[in-house]
C-alpha cells in the first residue's frame, strides 16, 4: 500500500513540474502565456473604441462616418457595409438625426489568440439629435461584437444587438 502512495505522489509531484514547466515555456499567444493579459486589454480597447465608431453618425458628414464604419470593420461585417453604403447613406441624409454612442460598459467574454478571433459584450449608450431642434434623446443597446486580429490590429466582425427589458 505505502508503495502505491509513493508512486502516486511522485506521479503527482511529475505532472504538476511538467504543467509549470509548460506554462512557463508556452509559445508567444498561446492562452497560457504572459501576453494574454494585454492581448485581453488591446480586445476590450479596440472593441470599445470600434463598438463607439459603429453607433455614431453626423448627418452633415455622412461619406466621413461611411468611410470610418468601414475603417472599424473586417470580413463579412465589411462586406456587408460595403454592399449598403448607398442605401445606408440615404437613410442617413433622409432622417437627418446624429447619433453619438459611448460604450458605459464592456467585457471580453471570449479570446482566442491562435485563431485570432475574441467576443466582446458592452452596454453602449446612444445620444439621438433629431432634425427639429427637439431635445436629444438617448438609447440603450446591448450588443455582442466579434472581433478578428488584423495586421492593422483588432477590428470588427459581427454586431449583434442583444434585446433587453431594462438596461
Amino acid at each position: 500500500m505505502r508503495a502505491a502512495v509513493r508512486v502516486l505522489l511522485a506521479l503527482s509531484v511529475a505532472l504538476a513540474a511538467w504543467g509549470g514547466w509548460s506554462a512557463a515555456h508556452a509559445p508567444a499567444g498561446s492562452s497560457t502565456g504572459p501576453d494574454l493579459g494585454h492581448e485581453r486589454d488591446l480586445v476590450l480597447k479596440a472593441g470599445t473604441q470600434q463598438l463607439t465608431t459603429l453607433t455614431s453618425m453626423d448627418h452633415t458628414r455622412v461619406d466621413a462616418g461611411l468611410q470610418s464604419w468601414l475603417n472599424a470593420t473586417t470580413g463579412l461585417l465589411r462586406d456587408q457595409l460595403v454592399r449598403d453604403a448607398a442605401q445606408n447613406k440615404q437613410k442617413i441624409q433622409q432622417k437627418r438625426t446624429t447619433a453619438v454612442g459611448s460604450v458605459a460598459d464592456a467585457a471580453v467574454t471570449a479570446l482566442d489568440l491562435r485563431a485570432g478571433n475574441a467576443k466582446v459584450l458592452a452596454l453602449v449608450r446612444i445620444r439621438v439629435t433629431p432634425p427639429d431642434g427637439a431635445a436629444p434623446g438617448v438609447q440603450k443597446q446591448r450588443y455582442e461584437v466579434g472581433l478578428a486580429r488584423t495586421a492593422e490590429g483588432w477590428k470588427l466582425t459581427s454586431l449583434t444587438a442583444i434585446p433587453v427589458s431594462s438596461v
